[in-house]
């Protein structure tokens, strides 16, 4: 049962954007290079990480070890250009976006469909939380007297990307699109310098640092590989974002997203395969304390303004890199609220095209998570992936099945191609899975069934909801009931009048009623008010409700309740008059007693709460 629900909040109805025409909608929409800018950064930013990862595994087989760098990186250039060539074609199968959920609900089913989409929720948090703490950590190795502000700087620049996709994914693709230009422009300059130089020119940033390299081992297994290919896998992170975020982009949107991802696995394997070649060619060894990457800048470039340049550039995509899931995740939510899974106000977007729920609830979960590890990015690594291969295996065996059902010129080899896709992703998946199990990878294994199991939840809950409203049937005709509305009042007043010609208009009978205490100041109180109202005559009964405490709003639930119970054809409307001052700090001033009524109202009886706001003219 595919329903909207129409009992939303007003604050999230209020989102939804005014109606605009197809030209400023599209204004809010991606281009391919804007695409690239706004969705890549993941992507991107794991050249500055996949690369290490390959060298400090082989590093243990010693510098023999070392030598199959090239090969292995090779391997993982190989997965990412079937995975470009897959998500191209399921951009073009599933335009309405989401990845590998899109493809797994079509073809797998529900319950694999919705562990597609959790691995692809936790991968997206995770990406927030792993590329702050890496950019702040890359930040404070330049300025170490930042280090005990490294959780601080992370919530500012997990705030400052937020504030970015609030305004909507053009603005932070334009944002982000000069340190994306940046970075890749001095990567490409440095592979490109490097493979001129037939040695390092400097080698001054790994002086007088330790070296990481095995000295105990010389034969290298293929279990050494396989780990080193898993881990080396890291770098293939964020390509299926472009396929998850295709409603963002303008129309034709298939096409634009199509050519992003072409753009996307061509940069990110030409840097890779850049720079492992430049790694066999200066012979590096991982050190502790200093990057892989400075090592290369430091060979290819020198120790001079182009080292400060990559490593600067570094540092600001290694920051900005969550914005590739604030592109990505609010999209997929959305489908998920869509299909009943997520909270509905999941689905709705703001004026600027932006789903301001989801991005808000990345944030929220992001920060937690940044708290938790204390801004060390050492915590968060070895969570970090394993979502993402899982999602990976499912879209391609979903392929698979796309090509067989669909049996299209070639599907035999399309299909052969996701095959084998799903193949290696699934053997990478276990792999990191094993390898990073007792690191903090439990994590996840619980994680992600326990997400699958909210989402059911949640589902049925709306099922629930559904069958209560009868969505899908045909109701009953409407008809018109008797009405009485009953007005809360304390005293005389310009709002006591309006509240009583409001409630005038709405029901058939008018009530006004007092709450009445037995100590001495309130009795007074209620014979003034008595005799005022004799004297008014607005020509409506005013009830007293007596009440042994306090309490204001449980009175008048309670006769709400007596009324209805008299007469079961009986509409009964709690109208309840408040004061709006022109300022909001004079609101502060006011005891809130409607907000009280209009609880004990809606918590214990069945009557029809409105709220009459009277605004006060600024003087």
């Amino acid at each position: 049962m595919h329903s909207s629900v129409t009992d939303e909040p007003a604050p999230a109805l209020a989102e939804e954007p005014p109606d605009t025409g197809p030209r400023d909608q599209q204004r809010h929409r991606l281009t391919s290079l804007q695409g690239l800018a706004a969705l890549s950064l993941d992507a991107m930013a794991s050249i500055a990480y996949g690369p290490e990862a390959i060298v400090l595994v082989l590093a243990a087989a010693g510098a023999h070890g070392l030598g199959f760098t090239l090969p292995v990186t090779l391997a993982i250039a190989g997965l990412l250009a079937v995975l470009v060539a897959s998500y191209r074609q399921v951009i073009a199968a599933f335009p309405g976006g989401g990845g590998s959920y899109g493809v797994a609900r079509a073809h797998l089913g529900r319950r694999t469909s919705l562990v597609a989409a959790a691995s692809l929720i936790l991968d997206y948090v995770l990406n927030v939380a792993v590329s702050v703490t890496a950019g702040v950590a890359a930040l404070t190795s330049a300025f170490p007297a930042l280090y005990g502000d490294r959780v601080w700087l992370c919530l500012g620049v997990l705030v400052l990307v937020t504030a970015v996709n609030l305004r909507g994914i053009v603005d932070s693709a334009k944002a982000f699109l000069l340190p994306t230009a940046v970075f890749v422009g001095s990567i490409l300059t440095l592979i490109t310098v490097g493979l001129f130089r037939d040695g390092p020119v400097s080698e001054a940033s790994a002086a007088g640092h330790a070296s990481a390299l095995g000295d105990d081992a010389t034969t290298v297994g293929a279990l050494l590989l396989l780990k080193a290919f898993a881990s080396g896998c890291s770098a293939l992170t964020g390509v299926e974002a472009v396929a998850n975020a295709v409603p963002s982009f303008r129309s034709p949107a298939p096409k634009r997203a199509q050519r992003t991802e072409v753009a996307l696995g061509a940069l990110l394997g030409v840097m890779l395969i850049g720079l492992s070649v430049l790694i066999g060619r200066f012979h590096l060894q991982p050190v502790e304390g200093v990057t892989v990457l400075a090592q290369l800048a430091d060979a290819s470039l020198g120790h001079n303004w182009g080292f400060y340049v990559v490593q600067f550039a570094t540092v600001v995509l290694l920051a900005l890199a969550a914005n590739t899931s604030f592109g990505g995740l609010p999209v997929l939510m959305s489908l998920l609220a869509r299909d009943n899974y997520l909270p509905h106000a999941f689905a709705l977007k703001a004026d600027r095209q932006v789903h301001r729920h989801g991005v808000l609830a990345l944030a929220a979960v992001s920060a937690a998570l940044l708290l938790f590890s204390g801004g060390d990015v050492n915590t968060l690594v070895p969570l970090f992936a394993i979502g993402v291969f899982v999602g990976f295996t499912i879209c391609q065996v979903g392929m698979v099945v796309h090509w067989r059902a669909e049996r299209g010129p070639r599907w035999r080899a399309k299909a052969a191609l996701n095959g084998f896709g799903a193949l290696l992703t699934g053997v990478s998946a276990v792999v990191v899975t094993a390898t990073k199990f007792t690191a903090g990878a439990w994590l996840i294994v619980l994680a992600l069934p326990l997400l699958v199991l909210a989402f059911g939840r949640v589902h049925a809950a709306y099922d629930r909801i559904g069958r209560g409203l009868g969505l899908g049937r045909i109701p009953d005709c409407p008809h018109r009931d008797r009405s009485l509305v009953l007005v809360p009042v304390a005293g005389l007043s310009r709002l006591t009048s309006e509240a009583l010609t409001a409630a005038g208009s709405l029901g058939d009978e008018v009530l006004a009623v007092t709450v009445t205490h037995d100590e001495e100041p309130d009795r007074l109180a209620a014979q003034a008010l008595r005799r005022d109202w004799e004297l008014w005559s607005p020509g409506v009964d005013l009830v007293e409700l007596p009440s042994a405490t306090r309490a204001v709003g449980r009175p008048i639930a309670a006769y709400a309740r007596h009324l209805s119970a008299g007469d079961p054809a009986l509409r009964v409307t709690v109208l309840i008059p408040e004061v709006e001052p022109p300022h909001v700090w004079q609101r502060l001033l006011h005891n809130q007693r409607g907000s009280v009524v209009a609880h004990a109202v809606r918590k214990s009886s069945d009557a029809v709460v409105c709220r009459l706001r009277f605004r006060l003219p600024p003087e």
